[in-house]
């Protein structure tokens, strides 16, 4: 009897290993704390920071729940409120790699080795997640909410682990309810947090298939699923309070605040459309947006990256050297589960499948914005989108660490000798783990980057007090909004986002806004003489009625004529997006044609050629970073000079805002630009300092020439982007293909 009571013991697991879980986890984070963003980044970061630190409502499903946390993290009382909300990526990150320990140690629990052993092969599970290229990249800013979701993963995961040990337990009911509740909570985060129910599905259904038949048990878990969800109630509240951020407006109270107007049938409308993600129009999954082998080439090009990024190609045999001998160690970790420890297997090999193969099918994108360069004409995604493999590659992670383990095992039973100078003599193989450590550390690393920062007061300071500024997108909108809201530069300045217009909602909320009184000391000094008079309306004077009667395309595709005052344009529907002009282009057209003379109209030089096609080309005058938009042809001076492909410059003004710039100095310190999707943002300093100097050169100022192309050289050399601009250095260069910020158009088609 004792024999067989101690034979059990044996069989049972080691418990887990919690503290070492949790020294792994601040090993991490002091990784991730050493390379954090010290303020904000491109794409997404400034949006989410934004909405977080005013309880605002970002894109489309909102993300509830990342808005809660990110506002209570942004009232930590230590460092910015950037570093406090990227603090929070960190930490989820951090924690995901602890608990990814937890999960490989006890699968490796069943193999007969010293637990030393095992833990030091589970060290590695966490460190390859935490280090690979993708999971490292967005745990050191958050730029998206995919960290929050990483680590929301990572829990339901070792509880459905341990559900799996023992799925007759005492706890093992609780375990489950409370697994539906954490899937619920993670998707008021992001549809992503169901990305794992399937695999639990699946354990269930293998582990213990009567769980079926247990009504009062899934009557339980689903009310739990429901209050996991529940976070999503907070964007209707918080919308009719109209915050600054108010995306997808999710709210039936326009002109009050009050139950029949928040429980009405429009909020609800409002807000399913918003959770359902309606503003995008994805097409059916029947309609591929690309052919199914080129989406599954996308998801290894970006699993190449984990291992080694490199972003010049430089190296690519090596990057595909160790993407295979990852794939491979993987894949010997996936049989070796499936073979050990075959209970968590029916959880966590489902999980695999589900965030590769089926989110790849699912997600249904177009071709990468890095993939295949060479096919020309195909339609492509604005950026690259690895951050949708997160949890595909952090997953694969354990398993490439499982087959570390293995490979490990196999060369230690060749060893003669003890049982210990077997181990510790092949121990060596586990550095193969640290590999995309040290591969990733300088592309991964966000530590000291503040160029999207100073590109924000850039553009925003290119603006004359009260000023109108039209962006397009993502890279040129997001800054400007954080720079405004979280660090208060320039809030006079009214942003208008095009891709936005085409909304319904948006224009409602700018139409909405009062002006916000110009605080000079934030401004650039040129213009701080200036006369300032706060204006007394909003930027556009239609009613709400009048906004939504504003059809969303016109069909016109000859030229047209535009007046506005003395004003006489010709817009060419052929120049622009769609081909006709759609709501979001009208909108532009209404603002100009009620702020006109009364307030600065400025176009960034983000928009490429929309200022041409909407005739505005005569009326165009570059100060900065920015078109000024004036009533009269503009002539030329001796402080106005047209450059062929640029049209007029404002030089004496753009020279004194170049002088205030901080982004050219910011880019030679990074030394690199690694997204290169927005290569265009470095690319526009780059051809402005060009143009400078050849204005220069044009008076005889040899000195000041030079000086201005030296700039753009050193700019050029530190992001890799000389062979883009040389050739056209006297050219106001648009972002190169591809390199698009209209992320967030609603697809309008006639």
């Amino acid at each position: 009897m004792a024999m067989t009571v101690r034979t059990a013991a044996r069989a049972r697991p080691d418990a887990p290993s919690y503290r070492v879980a949790a020294a792994v986890g601040a090993g991490v984070l002091c990784l991730y704390v050493a390379t954090l963003a010290p303020t904000t980044a491109m794409w997404d970061a400034s949006e989410y920071i934004t909405a977080a630190y005013t309880l605002g409502i970002p894109h489309p499903p909102g993300n509830p729940l990342f808005v809660l946390l990110g506002r209570v993290a942004s009232l930590v009382p230590v460092a910015s409120v950037a570093v406090r909300i990227n603090m929070l990526a960190a930490m989820c990150s951090a924690a995901a790699a602890g608990i990814w320990f937890l999960v490989a140690e006890r699968v490796l629990a069943s193999w007969s080795s010293p637990r030393w052993t095992r833990l030091l092969a589970a060290v590695m599970a966490a460190l390859l997640s935490a280090s690979t290229f993708t999971v490292w990249n967005q745990s050191v800013v958050n730029e998206k909410v995919y960290t929050v979701s990483l680590a929301f993963f990572a829990i339901v995961s070792w509880l459905t682990v341990r559900w799996c040990d023992d799925p007759d337990g005492r706890a093992s009911d609780r375990l489950l309810v409370l697994i539906a509740y954490l899937i619920g909570l993670g998707y008021s985060n992001h549809p992503a947090g169901f990305l794992v129910g399937p695999a639990v599905a699946v354990a269930v259904l293998v582990r213990r298939p009567r769980t079926l038949l247990r009504w009062r048990l899934l009557l339980a878990g689903a009310m739990a699923l429901v209050i996991g969800i529940t976070p999503f109630a907070v964007e209707p509240i918080r919308a009719a309070w109209h915050p600054v951020l108010n995306e997808g407006e999710p709210t039936g109270c326009a002109q009050r605040i009050g139950l029949s107007c928040t429980f009405s049938k429009t909020t609800a409308t409002r807000l399913m459309a918003n959770v359902n993600r309606d503003q995008y129009g994805k097409p059916d999954l029947t309609v591929r947006q690309a052919p199914f082998d080129a989406q599954v080439g996308m998801w290894w090009l970006y699993f190449k990256w984990q291992w080694l990024r490199d972003v010049h190609g430089q190296q690519p045999g090596l990057q595909t050297g160790l993407a295979i001998a990852f794939l491979m160690l993987g894949a010997l970790g996936g049989v070796t589960h499936w073979r050990r420890e075959r209970a968590s297997f029916w959880f966590f090999g489902p999980l695999v499948i589900t965030v590769t193969v089926v989110l790849i099918y699912y997600m249904n994108f177009k071709y990468g914005a890095s993939q295949s360069p060479e096919l020309n004409g195909v339609a492509r995604e604005v950026r690259d989108r690895d951050y949708f493999y997160l949890w595909s590659y952090s997953t694969w992670s354990v398993w490439a660490a499982l087959g570390l383990a293995t490979l490990w095992r196999a060369l230690a039973g060749r060893v003669h000798g003890s049982e210990a100078r077997r181990w510790a003599s092949t121990a060596p193989v586990l550095l193969l783990g640290a590999l995309p450590l040290v591969g990733n550390w300088r592309d991964a690393s966000r530590a000291g980057e503040t160029a999207t920062r100073e590109w924000a007061h850039d553009l925003l300071g290119s603006i004359e007090p009260y000023g109108i500024l039209v962006t397009l997108g993502d890279n040129d909108t997001f800054p400007l909004w954080y720079a405004q809201e979280v660090e208060g530069v320039r809030r006079d300045v009214t942003v208008a986002v095009t891709s936005l217009l085409n909304t319904d909602w948006y224009p409602r909320g700018l139409s909405h806004r009062l002006p916000v009184a110009y605080d000079a000391a934030r401004g650039s000094a040129i213009y701080r003489g200036l006369p300032a008079v706060m204006p007394s309306r909003p930027v556009l004077s239609l009613a709400d009625v009048e906004l939504d009667a504003i059809p969303e395309w016109l069909d016109v595709r000859t030229p047209q004529l535009f007046r506005a005052g003395t004003m006489r344009a010709v817009v060419d529907p052929r120049r622009l997006e769609f081909g006709v002009p759609t709501r979001g282009d009208l909108m532009v057209l209404q603002l100009l044609k009620d702020n006109l003379g009364t307030r600065p109209f400025y176009i960034a030089r983000t928009s490429g050629s929309y200022v041409q096609a909407l005739g505005l080309e005569p009326y165009a005058l570059m100060q900065g970073l920015a078109y000024k938009i004036v009533p009269e042809v503009i002539a030329s001076s001796r402080d106005t000079v047209a450059l062929p492909g640029v049209g007029h410059v404002d030089v004496r003004r753009t020279r004194a805002l170049w002088d205030s710039f901080g982004a050219p100095r910011a880019f030679v310190a990074r030394g690199d630009w690694v997204d290169r999707p927005s290569i265009g943002i470095p690319a526009l300093y780059i051809s402005t300092a060009f143009q400078l100097a050849e204005v220069m050169l044009g008076r005889g100022d040899t000195a000041a020439a030079e000086h201005f192309r030296h700039a753009a050289l050193d700019m050029g050399e530190a992001t890799h982007a000389l062979d883009l601009f040389l050739p056209r250095a006297s050219q106001d260069a648009p972002p190169p293909a591809g390199d698009t910020t209209r992320t967030r158009t609603v697809p309008v088609r006639p």
